[in-house]
């Protein structure tokens, strides 16, 4: 049985250049998903939203490569991050006043009754606060600016500030969406000048 690896199957999604922005389309996914609030570092409901995260994620891998004979790679962690007061995220990095929305990609042919089905199987397995907060979605994006960012996390306010303050502007662009990050490694086990993230911004052109 052959395993779909979206991060190679979906390069121009997962793989963008280090050294440039580029321009890309972003179809519309399917996503676990799950929101809060708070310093990512110290708030518990963080840890939280990732333990029920990966648990139904890969609940989910193994149904759908029992029941469908379809496998796949459980697909990166991503997160879309906002504020009510965008510079509380740009300026201050106040990280008690951000929002977020934590997910991982789903293959579109999984359905409710599979993710009902993993749901409880996680349950029985663990406790898991953040169950209650889960969801199946499909998010859409469209034209989308990125970067890979190799470095810490706390390293990459530079680069968004180019992207916002020079490349949106130089291009008659400007966001329409959430920042969006997809986290490639995993900083429990990659030193922070080694991990690579993918910094995405959805757009629009400014009207004339």
């Amino acid at each position: 049985m052959s395993k779909i690896d979206f991060k190679q199957t979906l390069t121009q999604l997962y793989q963008p250049p280090r050294r440039a922005f580029t321009l890309v389309d972003v179809p519309s996914m399917q996503f676990l998903m799950v929101d809060g609030r708070g310093d990512p570092n110290t708030t518990v409901v963080y840890e939280e939203a990732l333990q029920v995260l990966y648990a139904v994620a890969y609940k989910l891998k193994f149904l759908s490569k029992s029941a469908l004979g379809q496998d796949y790679v459980v697909p990166p962690l991503e997160g879309l991050w906002w504020a009510d007061d965008m510079a509380s995220f740009t300026l201050q990095r106040d990280k008690n006043a951000w929002l977020w929305t934590m997910m991982i990609m789903t293959p579109d042919w999984i359905g409710v009754e599979m993710l009902e089905t993993a749901v409880a199987a996680a349950a029985e397995q663990k406790e898991l606060p953040a169950l209650r907060d889960l969801r199946l979605a499909t998010y859409s994006e469209g034209m989308s600016v990125q970067i890979m960012h190799v470095g810490s996390y706390e390293d990459e306010a530079p680069l968004l500030r180019q992207l916002h303050e020079e490349f949106l502007p130089a291009n008659r662009l400007e966001p329409n969406g959430k920042h969006h990050e997809i986290y490639l490694g995993d900083p429990r086990r990659i030193a922070p000048e080694r991990l690579k993230t993918v910094l995405r911004q959805p757009v629009r052109e400014v009207p004339l």
